[in-house]
């Protein structure tokens, strides 16, 4: 199993920029272009949230497009904060699992070797993400399903504080921690929302957040827990994988840069 996380990716109505000065579609096609040419191909791969940066429905239409135009495999999303989940299911209603539940974006994928649950975690109005009683019990309901199946998560907003825009985060995150601990064939939880890499343990999981495709937020662990920087840091996208029992996830960034060069030793080294 190869299983490509992007995320953030703040899409706009061709001709605008994000936040004024973004070039957010630009950066989106390049990594998706990226991630087409990656080999091996991609199994599947997963948009966890800001599909848009303003909901907009041409900003929808022209993922749609660079979807198309990009992808081979089978391409997986959820909605995020700056998403407006109405018109995410109206232009995005091709993609698999999209509407499948009659109000949310949440859906199980169940052909690859490790069971994923898209979750959505968004509330209509906030940058802050929720698990309301009827999404706590929809994931209660699914993992109960298959109990002995390796399972990962993916969703928005990190379950977790990080220092680092907490405030914004998921905002129920003990409870959400306490149904994954009752549950433990959850390995893994992938997020989206902090536009850093960053990971942590959430019950028996690890938890990671994948960094950012628009731009990266400014690292700053004194900022009161919400950061309002940000800069146009690599982009990258993480491969999940299915290797020895367990999932590896690595890395990968965007742009080309210089090599691949061999390894010369150096006469001189003690090895």
């Amino acid at each position: 199993m190869n299983v490509i996380q992007l995320t953030d990716l703040h899409c706009v109505p061709y001709g605008r920029m994000a936040m004024g000065r973004c070039e957010t579609n630009t950066l989106a096609e390049r990594a998706l272009r990226a991630v087409g040419r990656f080999r091996p191909a991609a199994d599947a791969v997963l948009i966890t949230g800001d599909l848009s940066d303003n909901g907009l429905p041409g900003s929808y239409d022209l993922l749609a497009g660079l979807i198309r135009q990009t992808q081979t495999a089978p391409v997986y999303v959820i909605p995020g904060n700056h998403d407006r989940r109405d018109q995410l299911r109206a232009r995005l209603a091709h993609l698999p699992g999209v509407t499948d539940d009659p109000v949310f974006v949440q859906y199980t994928v169940e052909h690859l070797g490790v069971r994923i649950i898209m979750l959505d975690t968004v509330i209509v109005g906030s940058p802050a993400g929720e698990l309301c009683a009827v999404r706590m019990a929809w994931l209660e309901a699914r993992l109960a399903e298959q109990p002995d199946r390796p399972t990962m998560i993916a969703m928005h907003h990190p379950p977790f504080d990080c220092g680092l825009n907490d405030a914004i985060a998921l905002r129920d995150a003990a409870a959400f921690t306490a149904l994954v601990a009752r549950h433990p064939q959850v390995i893994r939880i992938i997020c989206g929302h902090h536009h850093r890499p960053v990971t942590a343990p959430v019950a028996q999981a690890i938890a990671s957040i994948c960094p950012g495709v628009a731009h990266q937020v400014e690292l700053d662990l004194g900022a009161g827990g919400l950061v309002g920087k940000w800069y146009l840091e690599p982009a990258a996208f993480q491969l999940h994988c299915w290797i020895g029992g367990r999932i590896v996830s690595h890395t990968a960034y965007v742009d080309d840069y210089p090599g691949p060069f061999p390894f010369v030793g150096d006469p001189d080294a003690p090895h």
